[in-house]
C-alpha cells in the first residue's frame, strides 16, 4: 500500500505544470556549462575539439534517456513519464545539431566544399550526418499538430526511425573512439542500448514485432 501511494504521489508530481519547464532547464544546463567554460577559457587546450566532443556525447546521453522512458514507465508504474519523452527527443536533436554545427564552424570554417569532402572521406562523419538527417523529421513532427496531420499510424511508423538513429549514433561514436584505440566508453553505451532495445524486442515478440506499427 505504501509503495502504491508513493507511485501515485510521483505520478501526481509529474503532472505539475512546473515540471516541464524545469526539465527544459535541466536539458539546457550541459550546453550552458560548456558555453560558460568556453568564454572563461576552461575547455582545455583545444576548446573547439572539446565542444564538438561534449555536445556529441550529450546527444547520445539524451537519446539513451529518451529510449529509457518506456521501460522506466513500466518498471516504476509511472505512466506520466511519457509526457516528457518528446521533450527529451527534441533535446537529443538540438544537441546533435549543435554538435554538427560546431564541427562545421569550428573545424571546417563553414566552408561547404570542405565539409562535403570530409563527409565523403571519413566514414564516421558520414554516419553521423545520416543519423542527424534521420533525426530531423522526427524533431519536426514531435508536436501534437504533426500527429493529427500525419495520423497516428504514419506518425508511429516515422518515429520507429529512432532505432536506426540510435544504432548509427553508436557506430559514429565507435568509429570516432576506435581511431584513438579507446572503446571502453563505447562498450558502456552499447550495453545500455542493447538492454533498451532488447527490452522492446522481448515485449513486442522479437525485432519485427518491435518495428511493427500497431
Amino acid at each position: 500500500m505504501q509503495a502504491m501511494s508513493v507511485k501515485q504521489g510521483l505520478n501526481q508530481l509529474l503532472l505539475r505544470p512546473w515540471v516541464k519547464p524545469l526539465l527544459w532547464l535541466l536539458c539546457a544546463l550541459p550546453f550552458v556549462v560548456l558555453v560558460i567554460k568556453g568564454f572563461t577559457g576552461h575547455l582545455g587546450a583545444n576548446p573547439a575539439e572539446k565542444l564538438i566532443k561534449e555536445t556529441g556525447e550529450w546527444a547520445l546521453r539524451w537519446l539513451w534517456l529518451t529510449l529509457a522512458i518506456s521501460p522506466l514507465r513500466e518498471a516504476a508504474s509511472l505512466p506520466t513519464l511519457m509526457r516528457y519523452r518528446r521533450a527529451l527527443g527534441v533535446t537529443t536533436f538540438v544537441y546533435a545539431l549543435i554538435h554538427f554545427l560546431a564541427y562545421a564552424w569550428l573545424d571546417k570554417g563553414l566552408v561547404i566544399d570542405d565539409i562535403i569532402k570530409d563527409v565523403i572521406k571519413r566514414n564516421f562523419i558520414l554516419v553521423g550526418v545520416v543519423a542527424l538527417a534521420l533525426m530531423t523529421p522526427l524533431a519536426l513532427t514531435s508536436f501534437n499538430s504533426a500527429i493529427r496531420k500525419l495520423g497516428g499510424r504514419r506518425w508511429q511508423a516515422l518515429h520507429k526511425l529512432v532505432y536506426a538513429v540510435a544504432l548509427l549514433g553508436l557506430l559514429h561514436f565507435y568509429w570516432k573512439k576506435s581511431a584513438k584505440n579507446d572503446v571502453s566508453e563505447v562498450m558502456v553505451y552499447a550495453v545500455i542500448l542493447a538492454v533498451l532495445l532488447g527490452w522492446r524486442a522481448m515485449r513486442k515478440g522479437g525485432v519485427m514485432g518491435m518495428l511493427k506499427v500497431r
